[in-house]
């Protein structure tokens, strides 16, 4: 009989799953690190939500251990590296906190229009200052919504409902969805100018890391109003006090922060900052939603090896299995360069199999590729949701399966259509197991991808290798593989070069900076 250990306060209904389903539970909540390694040996699940740090050191003890249930999205307090080496599969319930996270980023934005808790702890307080507290409608502003994926979809339909006019800034959010929501996409400094209102509901990524700071408030309207319901690092926090000193800023509700337990911070005691202990997902029936999800997901994992909302393991048979492992990594690399490579939202993607893999269990693949398509728009996309978020935004997936290629014996080919352009990247098997990209935007290249790559498009002119060597050289930065392709002698070029250490941006700049360069990206595998 399995055994499963509930180490953060779940519903008792969650409980009473495992339970009548014959798997034998304890609860134990509050444990400290000490003791929870001392006894996650004995277990073959962990049920947790935000509290239970399950680090490498916890893993290292968990001997039987061979799931671990996050009931909620964010796996921050997983050491997900760590449990995939172990073979411990980590689910989440991607879904269940949508409503209630968007909900509460209203009710934030109600209490900076209208000073809502500041006069209430006035009026506490004995005093009756009607006209220090003089609110701003919310109908007929102009609400900015950075990320528009689950929950910022929500949050577009209750603001529209409020008669507010509703900008959208994200990067993979087609024209189609926008139009459906009946909302305006726009670029971020487009959204920063025009809202009166901006409310943040996008991942924590290299990319939106700090994506609200000085020089963002610089571009905006005097008096904005400022919302985080996402996650702390989005918003520089100094930068942000500054401004509410300013006035720059009217207001800010923050929600999460970037040290959290956030015992201090800058912005505490602000007239204008409201602030709530990481609420987002805390109500009733999103906690029950999402303790009873993550229950029945675990105790079917436990039961019968059925995987769902894995975020590293795929949804496979085990006959599948030895077939389809290479092919997984083959598929999730070209999704990966595919994703980290597209600038613009994605309207289209097609999936070509030719050879042998044609002949194998395509379905898993297409989903390990979209995953690492979307995951630098979405973070919390794995290969069990990745078909589901496409279609939530519109994003048209097409297989085409052939039983033969002219050149390879296997290979997979994945062409994106965006708003600007379609482009492809293919890849095939060397010895049978070792993936490797043959082909980017037609253009024939053969290269093994390595932790740390360098992307160039070029024009193929004399100099440009040699510029390119001498300026990594002069940051020592060494290579440790170089991959050329090209259409024609002095046509479009293509570099795909392995290097020892991450690059900065910085050093990017610079590549961008030759004479010859169209493109140049740091990519990460």
């Amino acid at each position: 009989m399995p055994k499963v250990l509930i180490s953060d306060k779940l519903s008792p209904a969650a409980v009473q799953i495992f339970r009548d389903r014959g798997i034998d539970t304890d609860v134990k909540v509050g444990l400290p690190p000490d003791e929870l390694k001392a006894i996650i040996g004995e277990y073959d699940g962990l049920a947790i939500r935000s509290n239970t740090k399950v680090t490498a050191d916890v893993l290292a003890a968990a001997k039987n251990l061979k799931v671990v249930g996050r009931a909620g999205i964010g796996v921050d307090n997983v050491d997900v590296p760590a449990a995939t080496q172990r073979g411990v599969v980590v689910m989440n319930t991607p879904f269940g906190n949508s409503i209630t996270t968007a909900e509460h980023a209203i009710a934030l934005m109600f209490a900076i229009a209208r000073d809502i808790p500041q006069a209430n702890a006035s009026t506490h307080a004995g005093k009756w200052e009607k006209s220090k507290f003089m609110g701003v409608e919310l109908t007929g502003k102009t609400l900015g919504i950075i990320g528009c994926g689950n929950i910022g979809a929500v949050v577009a339909d209750r603001a529209l409902g409020l008669k507010m006019k509703v900008l959208a800034y994200d990067p993979f959010l087609s024209a189609e969805r926008a139009r459906e929501l009946s909302i305006e996409k726009v670029e971020l400094d487009a959204l920063l100018a025009r809202s009166d209102f901006i409310t943040l509901h996008t991942p924590l990524t290299e990319a939106t890391r700090n994506i609200i700071d000085a020089k963002a408030i610089a571009k905006m309207k005097k008096g904005v109003r400022i919302i985080n319901c996402a996650r702390g690092g989005l918003v520089v926090e100094e930068d942000l006090k500054a401004a509410i000193e300013s006035g720059r800023v009217a207001g800010a509700a923050l929600d999460v922060f970037k040290v959290e337990p956030a015992k201090e911070n800058g912005l505490f005691g602000m007239d204008k900052v409201v602030c709530t202990p990481h609420l987002g997902a805390s109500t009733a029936e999103a906690q029950e939603n999402v303790a009873l999800q993550v229950s029945e997901q675990m105790a079917d994992y436990l039961l019968t090896g059925a995987v769902t909302n894995a975020i590293n393991m795929p949804s496979v048979s085990a006959e599948d299995a030895p077939k389809l492992r290479p092919y997984m990594k083959l598929a999730g690399q070209l999704g990966s360069f595919a994703g980290q490579l597209t600038e613009h939202a994605i309207s289209g993607v097609v999936v070509e199999y030719f050879g042998h893999v044609a002949g194998l269990n395509t379905k898993p693949l297409t989903a390990i590729l979209l995953e690492g398509l979307l995951k630098p728009m979405n973070e919390a996309v794995n290969m069990v949701n990745a078909p589901v978020v496409a279609k939530e935004r519109n994003i048209k997936v097409s297989e085409v399966t052939s039983e033969g290629d002219r050149d390879y014996h296997t290979l997979i080919r994945l062409t994106v259509t965006t708003e600007a352009h379609s482009r492809s990247v293919a890849g095939t098997l060397f010895g049978g197991d070792k993936p490797r990209i043959v082909e980017i935007k037609g253009i024939p290249i053969e290269a093994e991808l390595g932790e740390h790559m360098l992307y160039v498009t070029n024009q193929d002119k004399p100099g440009f290798i040699g510029s390119l060597g001498t300026l990594l050289g002069r940051h020592g930065v060494n290579i440790a593989t170089f991959h050329l392709g090209r259409t024609m002698s002095g046509g479009d070029a293509i570099l795909l070069t392995q290097v020892d250490q991450p690059l900065t941006e910085a050093i990017i700049a610079e590549v961008r900076g030759l004479p010859q360069v169209v493109q140049a990206k740091a990519l990460r595998f």
